[in-house]
């Protein structure tokens, strides 16, 4: 029996759900953690990173014609007072494009802020979600679909052979509420569920179409959620990938930001780094708050029987997109902010 709920988790795709949100998280997080140690630290020299390095010192070369042109005119113009603070920009890209075996100091900053990122991250999908919040509302959310699949063969026999049909059925739906009554305590949404199951279980006659479908929904609704369900861990798999690229493009923004321009490349590329940290803390933190409005409304009443299409919805799509419009929004602050820090820094030197 065992082997057969695993067989219906992986069916629906839920075998994550039974791990808390906060393990989820981590769990993406740490898959793509030896690829982060690959591309910034080990064997730079030769790998991928310290090609794009060598390509950020090309970039730095190629720039710094440009940067002297404008510091000889400067010289000429204001009397040594802007020129000498423009000179740090060559020492900084110097200092961090300096490769070794072990990485250069960009690349450890860069995995330095990646981790600060995801503890921060962590910390607060730990502290959101001390009463499993998020695991909740996901199951609330697929367990008829679970309860569904094993059910629904029954419903086209009849009589005795649906009698016993019903009887293996709901003995291998126990288990699944077993489960969960191990992970989160006697809840009122399994009470919820298993009433439901209960009462087709032990029903007389055929059970109607009507009856089977407020509890089963159909495949194709069972096909929707999982689709979504796999789209919001797509999602959080994509950050991770977006953020790695985003570190390794890193040295080409260093190099070319000996150019004369106000906006520098490396402002650029630190705030489209932190943008991608801010969509996925955001991402989290709108999943674990719409869980709780669940968890802590319709399931805590047993007569109450939602339909929780919308929050799968909500996760697979419109949590991403709201993530991502808050982390441009704060993309821009942030580019903002840097500089005109750097403005003033460069009026004060």
């Amino acid at each position: 029996m065992q082997l057969a709920i695993q067989q219906i988790f992986a069916q629906v795709g839920i075998d994550e759900i039974l791990d808390n949100g906060a393990a989820t998280s981590q769990s993406i997080a740490e898959g793509w953690d030896k690829q982060w140690l690959d591309l910034l630290q080990n064997n730079t020299s030769n790998n991928l990173y310290g090609a794009l390095t060598n390509l950020g010192i090309f970039f730095a070369v190629g720039t710094l014609l440009f940067f002297m042109i404008q510091f000889l005119k400067d010289l000429l113009s204001y009397e040594y007072t802007r020129p000498i603070s423009a000179l740090i920009w060559p020492f900084i890209v110097v200092i961090l494009l300096s490769n070794s075996a072990n990485g250069s100091i960009l690349s450890n900053l860069t995995l330095g802020v990646r981790n600060f990122l995801n503890t921060v991250n962590q910390q607060v999908v730990v502290s959101a979600d001390a009463d499993k919040m998020y695991q909740q509302a996901l199951n609330m959310s697929v367990a008829e679909e679970v309860a569904g699949s094993l059910l629904r063969p029954c419903q086209s026999l009849t009589g005795e052979q649906q009698s016993q049909c019903f009887v293996k059925a709901a003995e291998k739906v126990n288990i699944l509420w077993q489960k969960y009554r191990d992970i989160y305590g006697n809840k009122n949404w399994i009470i919820r569920l298993q009433t439901k199951v209960d009462n087709i279980r032990y029903g007389t006659g055929i059970v109607s179409e009507t009856s089977f479908n407020s509890l089963l929904g159909s495949t194709v609704q069972t096909s929707i959620k999982n689709f979504l369900v796999s789209l919001q861990y797509a999602f959080q798999n994509l950050i991770e990938a977006t953020m790695l690229l985003i570190a390794a493009l890193g040295p080409i923004a260093v190099g070319g930001s000996l150019l004369p321009v106000a906006g520098k490349p490396i402002f650029a590329w630190l705030t489209g780094f932190l943008s991608i940290g801010i969509a996925k803390i955001s991402f989290n933190i709108i999943a674990v708050l719409t869980a709780a409005v669940i968890v802590n409304g319709p399931g805590q009443d047993a007569n109450v029987d939602p339909d929780l299409m919308w929050f799968i919805i909500f996760l697979g799509i419109l949590a991403p997109l709201l993530s991502l419009l808050v982390a441009a929004a704060g993309g821009f602050a942030v580019f903002s902010a840097i500089s005109n820090t750097a403005s003033l820094v460069k009026e004060r030197i």
